[in-house]
């Protein structure tokens, strides 16, 4: 997804610095033309908008307060999008951390093309001078920017109710195409027929089109759809309330990485499911 949107904001004609602790994730950045960075206060130090792209919560602590971390080399009037899905209270506890330095609690939706074409989904909490310092940018890699609220967490509370909603209609589907490859069914034709009707859904649509060619390179990995759906669970636990739907699609989901597939794309799900049906 950093890659993505690396891509469009390169596009649209803004200088983009780049840190990633992968050697070579970084060197793809640079060569979309993108300028390498030593470290995340580098990046800081030279951007008046810093966007973290990470995986959890405790890699976004780490990228802003580690050791040579962006809050190290942050400027006056300088903002961070904090765009990764992590938990509500961590990303109010992050803002808080930052005090004043503008902050957007900015998750961010779509998938790995539409970061590329700049046409994200993009669910925003924070103040005006937050939303104020990161229009362009937000214009840039967004087709919809949701201002959801001026309270950081606010974005990571609708993301992860996004995200339970894309995790339980992807293992539906899942189980779905693969038992209609049991009953003998074409699967492609199966793909095309639902997509034109009422069980479709943009997760099935996407996913399946690479799945059903044999394609589980990971866009979104598995691990990572398992975690949004743990963050789901423990935030209606937090109110006391209970996630029927949720507790069985994160089953499902924890079940295709013990069986070996954490790091193949989440529609991994399906090769669960052939598993279990013998198909």
């Amino acid at each position: 997804m950093g890659l993505g949107v690396t891509h469009a904001l390169l596009g649209k004609g803004f200088t983009v610095r780049a840190h990633d602790i992968v050697p070579a994730r970084q060197a793809m950045a640079v060569e979309l033309g993108a300028v390498a960075c030593a470290s995340a206060a580098d990046v800081a130090r030279s951007s008046t908008v810093v966007l973290t792209l990470v995986v959890d919560a405790a890699q976004t602590r780490d990228v802003l307060f580690g050791p040579r971390g962006v809050r190290e080399g942050l400027g006056p009037g300088a903002a961070v999008m904090m765009c990764s899905t992590i938990a509500p209270a961590d990303a109010e506890s992050l803002a808080t951390e930052l005090a004043a330095v503008p902050m957007l609690d900015a998750p961010i939706s779509g998938g790995p093309a539409r970061a590329h074409a700049g046409t994200l989904s993009v669910m925003a909490a924070g103040s005006d001078a937050a939303f104020a310092a990161c229009e362009a940018v937000l214009a840039a890699m967004s087709a919809k920017c949701f201002r959801v609220s001026a309270r950081p967490g606010d974005g990571s509370r609708m993301k992860v109710v996004n995200n339970m909603l894309a995790a339980a209609n992807l293992a539906a589907g899942c189980e779905a195409m693969a038992l209609a490859e049991k009953l003998g069914l074409d699967a492609k034709q199966v793909r095309d027929v639902v997509n034109a009707s009422s069980g479709g859904s943009w997760i099935f649509a996407d996913r399946m089109a690479r799945a059903l060619d044999g394609d589980f390179t990971p866009h979104a990995a598995a691990r990572v759809l398992t975690k949004d759906l743990g963050l789901f669970t423990d935030v209606a636990r937090s109110l006391g309330l209970a996630t029927p739907m949720a507790d069985c699609a994160r089953e499902i989901f924890l079940d295709t990485v013990r069986r070996g597939y954490a790091e193949e794309d989440d529609a991994a799900v399906l090769k669960r499911y052939r598993e279990l049906y013998g198909n």
